[in-house]
């Protein structure tokens, strides 16, 4: 079954072609973040009003990839949430009509979904049941998973998430958007023992995350630093990256641990645009080996959105029989435990 695959949840324009025997025949994604940077973070409107200009031309351009002309798809998944909900009804009417117009099946994805089931893409996916770790700029959060749609939440962030408070942290250093990834690279050359930042709710029992105490303390660690003119040395600014990125590090690798003991499970999944990051690679794959346990991930042009996490989860749920009506949803806020399961 080929499924083209829309997403423009947010700041990109993700398109995909996936067959279920075949794989991934073709990708492309065109980023807002220069459109964006001036203003140091997504402006709804003009984020709706570039997925207008550009997601049909990707849509030629991955079809043209693929070898395929529009009626040889056989069915069209598109994200319907979580989202900015001018972007989400960009790329819902968009596939919606394409898939009435082809008279073939469309359905709305979840987002997150898409990202959990990104993994599912590379040679070596894992098998379920398995735990998810959810770390992405809006959503950080713990997930036993059964099955497609069987999805149960261990545990969330009570206030800002892990990405988030990365994206806060690198406007405090004076870093461009997005945030995170310059965070990542600044602090690789930081001195490890200059700041010791506290792991917050870690001696707290279960599995929930907070990170807005770490982001004050971040700010307050800043602000005693700055020279008389207001700066911080190069130096200082690495320094404050570093601790700042090895606590949220360090909180999200001890309530992963803790979560594969609770559901007795030696397989976790790590999806989104925070997945990414080397440092939490490298710290998971490290403290996970001592107890016998797998983490996989999706490669890092599948962390953040794209249109191939969308196609693959669409095909999985359209070859189940799912479909959903003429009519055109977008959901803000969505629970994943809303979600029917094949």
């Amino acid at each position: 079954m080929r499924i083209l695959g829309i997403e423009t949840s947010c700041d990109e324009t993700g398109v995909a072609i996936y067959d279920s025997d075949k794989g991934l025949l073709a990708e492309a994604l065109y980023s807002q973040v220069e459109l964006h940077a001036e203003y140091g973070g997504v402006v709804p409107e003009l984020a709706s009003r570039d997925h207008i200009r550009k997601t049909l031309p990707l849509i030629e351009q991955v079809l043209q990839q693929a070898g395929l002309k529009r009626q040889q798809l056989e069915g069209i998944a598109y994200t319907t949430g979580p989202g900015l909900v001018g972007a989400l009804m960009v790329g819902a009417m968009i596939g919606r009509s394409l898939a009435f117009s082809l008279g073939v099946p469309g359905i709305g994805i979840h987002h997150m979904e898409g990202h959990l089931l990104a993994p599912m893409l590379e040679d070596n996916p894992p098998e379920f049941p398995f735990v998810a770790l959810l770390v992405s700029g809006g959503h950080t959060q713990l997930v036993g998973v059964d099955g497609i749609g069987a999805y149960r939440l261990l545990g969330e962030s009570l206030d800002d998430a892990a990405g988030e408070a990365f994206d806060k942290v690198a406007k405090m250093l004076g870093l461009a958007y997005p945030g995170g990834p310059q965070v990542a690279k600044l602090a690789e050359s930081g001195e490890a023992d200059r700041f010791v930042f506290p792991r917050p709710m870690v001696k707290h029992p279960g599995l929930d995350f907070s990170f807005s105490g770490l982001k004050t303390f971040t700010l307050n660690t800043v602000q005693k630093h700055k020279n008389s003119d207001g700066s911080l040395s190069e130096q200082l600014r690495a320094d404050i990256a570093l601790a700042f990125q090895t606590a949220v590090v360090d909180t999200l690798v001890i309530k992963c641990r803790r979560a594969l003991k609770q559901e007795s499970m030696s397989r976790l999944v790590v999806a989104g645009g925070v997945s990414a990051n080397h440092s939490l690679r490298e710290k998971l794959n490290t403290t996970l080996a001592k107890v016998g346990a797998t983490a996989f991930y999706a490669r890092p042009e599948f962390c953040t959105d794209n249109g191939a996490m969308i196609a693959y989860a669409g095909c999985q749920r359209l070859m189940a029989g799912q479909s959903d009506s003429l009519s055109v949803n977008a959901y803000p806020r969505w629970p994943m435990d809303q979600l029917k399961p094949i």
